[in-house]
């Protein structure tokens, strides 16, 4: 592979550019850093996001030009002695200092740099308790430069600095002999770090020479019998080997604090992180469950809205949705915004079928991609004026948007963002709201699938319907008038959505069997015979046989008995099965009604259309022995409440 294909590969962690900016900003004031990092080709918020990694092109124009502006060759070395500072946050320092000492840093160093370094591997090979042997070998030959072999030293002297930063003041380098180099005709760059062993090492140390030189002194005035002095010397000895022991255990219980402040800050780190993992896991699988139970995209949206303020670490976040015709985004649904704002949004759209548009939420419809900005300051030259306005107007300063994509067509943008904290924005979050983002534009196409198979299902309906209803211009939207009495009912007497859906269709289809009934007696004007009722009366049973053939599923399974029960009776008198009082299905009760009242209201063959007050008298006269009284009430409340104006009997009939 060549250099510059190798150059494009991302092979460094934004954390070491971090101390990098750290060690800036604290010595070097006078650097521009939105320049430098431009220069560069990098971002600030990409610095700030531990999860974004930077090519080596990337990383050497950003040291050529840091070398340029602050005059400091040895800068690289200084950069990695920083990581130590107590200024330096992130970093290297939450994977060592929760460990047990520099010994033991080292022996892990191939696991911590790989977070940090994707060019090169790292091995360690122990020498002493204080001295350990680093080779660093080339994963993609011919990549690193020289500074980065300096920036290495100063990291290996920040590893050791950091066990003894908090301990004195005094910083204690350790000695660091760089036996083999790559740039220097070597085939690895080999490191040997020797550092001062810790206090407590030391003094036990001293502390064993110093109790062997006192058992011997003590020896020799035991063999010269010198009594008065060996007492002496005795008492005087233990309590020098006292003191030792005492000096020795205050400074282990010192280091050893040392330790254990650096172990709780790693823990506490380590514990936010998996606070913040586990909330997301349960964001991700409540958002699951809401786009598994609702089927329209409004309600879609309103729940996942809901569902991202209480669990994302964001304060405000809009779902906006293209028209029809995506030449627009609208503001569809959104949390964290004041009633002022909101009105605002809603006044606002983004049109997408402008090229020249540098709106952010437009560029990420049309481009599906991501945008995340840490200081709108600093895109200022990137948004027009009028959506510089728009985001000031709503107080706001960093974001992510990131397009919601349904089979390679956008359809929509999600965006949130932070008034409320400074938490910068970071590319994790850009994932996880991509996540987000994918899971509605899958859920919103699912909805429009069950959707369009819904407006088939209904359309399918109203057509078996009217094909019955066409066969006579007298009856034609019968079975429509049915449904709108039925579903009026269902709603008064305060029935389920889903069981109103069900009725619905049992009431669409309820005459369905009349598609076997001959023209001759169907259309008959004069009183049909027995024999002709006989073959009329055969239409409800012949109902529920066609549509038992149809395979209703779900909420639908009880149709085929609904629709052909609507000619029983409460008293039992009614076919084709002789139903009575309770055991009628519910809906059947329903329809009976619904299509007892729209029959005598209607003009038939055989008759004029009933007046409605005297409908409505009849309909209470068949209560409790043909028709359910609960029902009819409900449909003269509907009735009279919809259609006031035709209640009224005439003056002469009164």
């Amino acid at each position: 592979m060549e250099s510059s294909n190798l150059n494009g590969i991302p092979l460094y962690n934004s954390r070491i550019i971090d101390s990098y900016i750290r060690l800036i900003k604290q010595k070097y004031t006078d650097v521009n850093v939105g320049e430098l990092l431009n220069f560069a080709g990098m971002k600030g918020y990409e610095v700030a996001d531990e999860a974004h990694w930077f090519t080596q092109e990337q990383v050497n124009r950003f040291y050529e030009k840091l070398v340029q502006v602050t005059g400091n060759h040895n800068i690289a070395r200084e950069a990695g002695r920083y990581a130590a500072s107590p200024d330096a946050i992130g970093a290297m320092r939450q994977f060592v200092l929760g460990l047990m000492g520099a010994s033991n840093a080292f022996e892990i160093i191939n696991k911590t740099t790989a977070n940090f370094t994707r060019s090169s591997r790292y091995e360690s090979r122990k020498i002493s308790s204080n001295k350990v042997e680093i080779t660093v070998t080339p994963i993609i030959e011919g990549v690193e430069q020289p500074f980065q072999c300096a920036n290495r030293i100063g990291f290996f002297e920040a590893m050791v600095l950091i066990f003894n930063l908090k301990i004195s003041d005094v910083k204690h380098y350790p000695h660091i002999e760089h036996t083999e180099c790559l740039f220097k005709g070597g085939k690895v760059c080999r490191y040997v770090v020797t550092w001062e062993r810790s206090l407590a090492v030391t003094l036990k140390r001293s502390s064993v020479m110093v109790i062997l030189l006192l058992a011997l002194f003590n020896l020799v005035l035991l063999l010269m019998g010198n009594w008065t002095v060996l007492e002496t010397s005795l008492f005087g000895s233990l309590f020098m080997v006292m003191l030792l022991a005492l000096g020795i255990e205050m400074v282990e219980k010192k280091e050893l604090q040392v330790s254990l402040s650096n172990t709780r800050d790693a823990n506490d780190n380590l514990l936010h992180q998996i606070n913040i993992n586990y909330n997301n896991a349960l964001m991700t699988n409540e958002i699951g469950q809401a786009l598994g139970r609702y089927s329209s995209t409004v309600e879609i949206l309103a729940h996942v809205t809901k569902i991202m303020e209480k669990r994302l670490d964001y304060s405000r976040g809009m779902i906006l949705m293209a028209n029809r015709e995506g030449t627009r985004l609208v503001m569809t649904t959104c949390y964290g915004y004041d009633e002022a704002q909101r009105s605002y949004l809603r006044k606002w759209s983004f049109h997408t079928d402008r090229p020249a548009s540098k709106a952010v939420f437009v560029r990420a419809f049309r481009e599906q991609r991501p945008f995340f900005i840490n200081d709108l300051n600093d895109v200022e030259e990137d948004v027009s004026p009028r959506n510089l306005v728009f985001a000031r107007k709503l107080g706001t300063q960093s974001f992510i948007c990131c397009p919601i994509m349904c089979e390679d067509n956008s359809i929509g943008v999600i965006a949130v963002d932070n008034i409320k904290t400074k938490r910068p924005v970071v590319e994790s979050d850009v994932s996880l709201l991509m996540g987000i983002a994918s899971m509605i534009g899958i859920s919103i196409r699912n909805s429009e699938l069950i959707e369009a198979r819904v407006k088939v299902f209904k359309s399918v309906l109203l057509v078996l319907a009217a094909s019955i209803d066409a066969r006579d211009s007298l009856t034609a939207g019968h079975s429509e008038k049915v449904t709108e009495y039925s579903i009026a009912i269902c709603k008064e007497v305060g029935l389920s959505p889903d069981y109103c859906e069900v009725i619905r269709v049992a009431a669409l289809l309820h005459d369905y069997g009349k598609i076997g009934v001959p023209d001759n007696i169907l259309k008959k004007e004069g009183k049909l015979t027995p024999e002709e009722f006989e073959v009329i009366k055969n239409h409800a049973a012949k109902t529920s046989e066609i549509l038992a053939k149809i395979d209703f599923e779900g909420i639908y399974c009880e149709t085929p008995e609904i629709a052909g029960g609507h000619h029983e009776k409460m008293d039992g008198s009614g076919y084709p099965r002789g139903l009575k009082g309770m055991d009628i299905p519910v809906g059947a009760r329903i329809i009976a009604v619904a299509d007892y009242f729209e029959s005598i209201t209607s003009k038939r063959h055989y008759r004029e259309p009933m007046p409605t007050h005297e409908a409505f008298t009849l309909l209470r006269q068949e209560s409790g022995t043909h028709l359910d009284e609960k029902f009819v009430e409900a449909l003269i409340t509907y009735y009279t409440r919809t259609y006031l104006d035709n209640t009224a009997p005439p003056e002469d009939a009164i």
